[in-house]
């Protein structure tokens, strides 16, 4: 294993962590202080994701020319710009460069979202369920650290709540493109001897395992991100909870994200793909049924807690099955396939959240992600026997 990549992507994928989990704690409430208009509160978080899923492709695209460590310093460095011009933002009680700043940020999440890739190239193929799952740790630390920029942040500025954290915030983002300088080049290798063609993109995105993989990131991030992004709505704002509350229940979702990271890796080895993915499906459907319970604070804990098991199981195995449908020298256009799709759903979900939100409430919202998480679990089902999975 390439010890020192993973190292510096862990540490990256912390201060990114970092960055997320702060927006999302705070993106709606600093939005409602910036319009008069409650239905486009989560608009900022919501472009945020729609940049996720805009850069996407791009993003693969330059790191195909000009490599990974080059692409992820960019990357770095555009998310810092972004965070002062959100400091400029409250500065002038701006909506629109609100807006501007977050979908900086955005940009920047398309990149980090590739950290696991560039983890899985550095590795043998054999440990790459365990290097995927390992640069997935660094949101560990994030959620601790996020919580506090974004409780205790909000003072630090006279007159400007909120503008302390976003100063740190561009700091971090500073201090990663710093890190990622160090980054080494990962050295590209096979995962599957057998097969070593180059064919188009139409034929790879027909095989049935592609698809599942796909579907499982797209029905994983979806979910996450419906749920996650209206949970501070519903309990700061419609409920009244105080926003250390808030932030207590989404540190805990964070964590429960990306501490089974710790192990991920050695039950796919262990159980199988498919059958971990079958678990997160089942993990998501769970939330859903808790949050359907109540809005007490241990409604929104357990669900969230939930949710973010199940997303874990669901998206590290998904990422891990879909290595097993492209050659090294396909591997940028299947990836650049997948995370425009699954990006392009949470940009969907995260616009979605603040409309039935506002709308229809937190119970039509726990409604919404059954049929697609009855779909996944009946595609993974199909594809049980699949000659790739042997």
């Amino acid at each position: 294993m390439q010890a020192r990549n993973l190292i510096v992507l862990v540490g990256c994928q912390l201060i990114s962590a970092t960055a997320t989990i702060s927006l999302v704690t705070l993106g709606g409430i600093i939005g409602m202080s910036l319009t008069s208009n409650k239905a486009l509160v989560t608009l900022p978080l919501s472009l945020m994701v729609v940049a996720v899923a805009a850069s996407a492709i791009p993003a693969t695209m330059l790191m195909r020319r000009v490599g990974r460590k080059p692409g992820f310093v960019i990357a770095a460095t555009v998310a810092a710009a972004g965070m002062f011009i959100g400091v400029l933002a409250l500065r002038y009680s701006s909506f629109a460069l609100f807006c501007a700043a977050t979908m900086l940020v955005g940009v920047n999440v398309a990149f980090t979202q590739q950290y696991r890739y560039a983890a899985a190239e550095s590795v043998q193929p054999e440990y790459v369920p365990r290097a995927i799952s390992f640069v997935l740790l660094g949101p560990i630390g994030g959620a601790f650290l996020g919580k506090e920029l974004a409780t205790r942040g909000q003072d630090w500025i006279a007159g400007m709540p909120h503008g302390g954290t976003l100063v740190a915030l561009g700091v971090l983002f500073v201090l990663q493109a710093a890190l990622l300088l160090m980054l080494r080049e990962p050295t590209a290798h096979e995962e599957h001897e057998t097969r070593r063609s180059d064919r188009p993109v139409r034929e790879i995105v027909r095989q049935p395992v592609f698809l599942a993989a796909v579907f499982g990131g797209v029905v994983a991030y979806g979910v996450m991100t419906l749920i996650m992004t209206a949970t501070p709505l519903s309990m700061h704002v419609n409920e009244g909870f105080s926003l250390e509350d808030t932030s207590s229940v989404i540190r805990a979702h964070v964590l429960a994200m990306y501490v089974p990271s710790l192990f991920a890796g050695f039950l796919i080895e262990r159980v199988g793909v498919t059958r971990l993915m079958m678990v997160g499906t089942v993990g998501l459907l769970a939330t859903s049924i808790i949050g359907l319970q109540g809005h007490a604070l241990m409604h929104y804990w357990w669900a969230l807690v939930l949710l973010g098991i199940g997303w874990n199981f669901l998206y590290v195995s998904g990422t891990t099955l879909l290595t097993y449908t492209y050659s090294m020298s396909e591997r940028f256009r299947a990836q650049a396939v997948n995370e425009f799709l699954v990006f392009g759903m949470s940009a969907s979900a995260s616009l979605l959240a603040g409309t039935v939100m506002f709308y229809f409430g937190w119970t039509t919202l726990m409604l919404v992600p059954i049929p697609a998480l009855l779909a996944i679990a009946a595609a993974l089902i199909l594809i049980r026997k699949d000659p790739l999975l042997r």
